[in-house]
């Protein structure tokens, strides 16, 4: 069959879970045999998110080809176990990039360049790239914004022609909005939801279903108030409740009957639903028998966004392990040596976190340097990789001034250096080491028993790396190169001999592990956690159990 369309559009407020209703979308559609992939259209005029401050994007999601995207992608990839790229995400400044560059090279035959049809051309053309694929039937698509927006305009109007030229019996367009619920008047309000619907349809745009965000049930006289507003049947409003778990939010649109709504109006040729195996995982999310807490380590700890896609494979890893990882968000600048145990004493695991520049650095080295000597657990991504190795230089090869030359161009102990190819670099964005590589794991080490396997290949973001000059002499106090890769004999992975469970991994593990497939360094670490809560567990038991009992009578006190 030919290629259809869903667009996803959101109004009233941003942050309503546009993202996640279409992951949820795709999910059940693929649960039904149907070839789904999903694209992300970002208004903003950054070519990418690359350069953008964590604060005001949250993660940026790198895929298998070195694409820098948004963290929607990520939940894209986790809900349907496809591998997304660069042509999944596409941004305004993209889109204006290629538009100039073809201007720029003749290409538009001296006409007036324009939005439109240019920019919306450039637009479609990027949407329509996806459909025609060979592997796909269905494209979501996903709109970033907010109808109303200046900056959506040109995205609106493309659907709306693409709607056109496509036919109406392949395309279908669903409106994310908000049913607010006022305390004060003690009802939900549907005012907001038609003056969106409204605003979209001023564009030339109507929504085959209105998908409502609330925190309470829609009663039918509120889905019935609203088709009648807003031009549709009232089994084409659909209630997007507040969930315990994203996870659950496919289940609970299977549910309202949205991927029902969807097949029937595009005709779509479907297999019997099949949502055992994720009913499985959500029983699992939400039923662990135990719990675990890690702590994570980071500068941007206030903004969870930015290590979003770290929490969603704890959350993996927790339910492949019937556990419930709970998270202790720790501010990394917040760590210094004499309050570090206070912080972390508590917690059975310790991630540090990915990151850039040198705020907090000193914190995640303390970090370090606790899970390394009191023998916790300890998992090091990226920039956590490298304080491991730092951490290690300074305390046992006794070189105070070891540091990344990211953080001290003039130290005499780099460990971590500035990879060759980036020094003669300028630009920023899209420039560092990206997407997927190779590494040989050595059999002897935690990462091999994890994966199962010598040959493996993740996804890199970063532009410093482990500088071999110094790695005889970590090994000889003890930490151990044990993921190499085989083309430049870059070090990837460096582990801790004298201790239960210490990796710090270059690349970013976390971008791959998705509900079908926990990723197996995850997977371990919270093993690992697991086992370290329960020794320690006995240990307090035991130290109570011998401890002299201590006599708290009234009379104890005033002899005393």
């Amino acid at each position: 069959m030919s290629c259809k369309y869903i667009f996803v559009t959101g109004g009233v407020a941003s942050s309503l879970g546009k993202g996640i209703l279409s992951a949820s979308l795709g999910r059940l559609l693929a649960s039904r045999g149907v070839r789904v992939t999903i694209q992300k259209l970002d208004p903003y005029i950054n070519v990418d998110p690359g350069t953008m401050n964590p604060y005001e994007h949250g993660e940026v999601y790198v895929t298998q080809d070195g694409a820098e995207t948004d963290l929607d992608l990520g939940h894209y990839e986790r809900f349907l176990g496809i591998e997304t790229s660069q042509n999944n995400n596409v941004t305004t400044g993209r889109i204006y990039f290629d538009v100039i560059s073809k201007e720029r090279q003749g290409a538009y035959l001296g006409k007036t360049v324009q939005v439109i049809p240019h920019i919306t051309d450039e637009i479609k053309s990027h949407i329509y790239a996806l459909g025609n694929a060979e592997d796909v039937d269905v494209v979501i698509v996903e709109v970033g914004g907010t109808v109303g927006d200046i900056e959506s305009l040109p995205y609106i109007e493309a659907i709306r022609q693409m709607r056109y030229e496509v036919g109406r019996k392949d395309t279908c367009s669903i409106h994310l909005t908000l049913v607010p619920y006022l305390a004060a008047a003690g009802e939900l309000k549907t005012k907001p939801t038609q003056h969106s619907v409204k605003m979209l349809s001023e564009s030339g745009l109507w929504p085959d279903i209105i998908a409502c965000r609330s925190e309470f049930p829609l009663d039918n006289g509120i889905k019935q108030k609203i088709a009648q507003f807003c031009n549709v049947e009232v089994q084409d409003v659909i209630a997007s409740l507040d969930a315990e778990t994203i996870y659950e939010v496919p289940l609970l649109m299977r549910e309202e009957g949205l991927d029902e709504r969807v097949i029937e109006k595009l005709d779509l040729q479907t297999q019997p639903l099949d949502l055992d195996d994720w009913k499985s995982f959500v029983k699992a999310v939400k039923e662990p028998s135990q719990d675990v807490t890690i702590a994570l380590v980071g500068k941007y700890v206030e903004h969870h966004d930015a290590y979003k896609s770290i929490a969603e494979a704890f959350v993996h890893a927790g339910a492949k392990n019937d556990t419930n990882v709970v998270i202790k968000w720790v501010q990394s600048e917040s760590v210094t040596a004499s309050n570090v145990q206070e912080l972390l004493k508590d917690c059975s695991g310790i991630l540090v976190a990915p990151g850039f520049g040198d705020r907090g650095i000193e914190g995640k080295l303390e970090a370090v340097r606790y899970a390394r000597e009191q023998k916790i657990p300890f998992f090091g991504i990226c920039l956590g990789m490298q304080c491991s190795v730092v951490e290690v230089a300074r305390n046992l090869c006794g070189w105070q001034e070891a540091h990344s030359t990211e953080f001290d161009e003039a130290s005499d102990k780099p460990v971590i250096d500035l990879m060759a190819e980036q020094r003669e670099i300028e630009d920023k964005g899209g420039t560092m080491r990206l997407g997927s590589y190779e590494c040989t794991l050595s059999e002897e080490s935690h990462a091999f028993r994890a994966y199962g396997k010598t040959d493996i290949t993740e996804r890199h973001r970063h532009r410093y790396e482990f500088n071999n000059e110094f790695k005889a002499d970590l090994e000889k106090v003890g930490l151990r190169a044990t993921g190499v890769n085989p083309s430049r004999n870059l070090v990837e992975i460096v582990e801790f001999q004298d201790h239960p469970w210490f990796v710090g991994v270059q690349f970013h593990p976390e971008l791959k592990s998705t509900v079908s497939k926990p990723h197996p360094l995850f997977v371990d670490f919270v093993s690992a956690s697991l086992a370290y809560s329960t020794s320690k567990e006995g240990r307090v038991d035991g130290d109570q159990k011998h401890a002299p009992t201590k006599d708290t009578s009234l009379k104890a006190s005033i002899s005393s």
